[in-house]
């Protein structure tokens, strides 16, 4: 048998391999806008063990911090303690026309009792039914991750909601009136788990 039969067909098979274009694939770019709400002269929330302006600015911070994948941009509307219209905040969010908004809160209440986060979005923005949907799944990712507990998704007409042409959801992680809560709410490494939280579902947006 003649032995340069074998070369001739493994020198044709490289060729042709040589010419297949190879397989790449693309990464998508996701860019979310962290909004921490208030800021400057308004406190929000307030109690002796803290103030909410500065609670989320605190997870704010760390959510930019503790990013280290190349294809998740984080933009913050403030990254210190500083007064910010919701005016302001809403021309930020729509000249970025990020992926999605998140607007940090923490809630207060008269009654100790209650307890756990919430989401909101708002029929008027344009946006509605995706961020309905991604408040439903980021609400999924909380409930497997956090050991408050959470309500089903509200309907608000709250004006960066209303104001974003990308997708929006207002975020109350919890009430500062309530012993539970506060603790988790203040607690550093509690805030690390929800920074965590949050950029590990951003990053699997689509």
């Amino acid at each position: 048998m003649n032995k340069s039969i074998p070369l001739f067909l493994a020198c044709a098979t490289l060729v042709s391999f040589s010419f297949v274009k190879p397989i790449t694939k693309t990464t998508k770019q996701i860019n979310v806008v962290i909004d921490a709400g208030h800021g400057g002269s308004d406190l929000g929330a307030t109690s002796s063990f803290g103030t909410e302006k500065l609670i989320v600015e605190q997870i704010t911070k760390k959510i930019k911090f503790l990013n280290k994948n190349e294809n998740v941009i984080v933009h913050l509307t403030r990254n210190e303690d500083k007064n910010l219209s919701l005016s302001d905040r809403a021309v930020i969010i729509n000249t970025i026309k990020p992926d999605l908004v998140l607007s940090l809160h923490v809630n207060i209440s008269t009654n100790v009792a209650k307890s756990g986060m919430e989401f909101y979005v708002a029929n008027e923005s344009v946006a509605f039914e995706k961020s309905a949907e991604i408040a439903n799944a980021l609400r999924t990712k909380f409930t497997q991750n956090n050991s408050l507990p959470s309500s089903e998704v509200k309907k608000a007409p709250f004006f960066i909601l209303k104001k974003s042409v990308v997708p929006a959801i207002v975020v109350e992680l919890g009430y500062l009136s309530n012993l539970t809560d506060r603790a988790y709410l203040t607690d550093e490494k509690e805030q690390d788990k929800i920074a965590s939280t949050i950029l590990s579902f951003v990053s699997e947006l689509k």
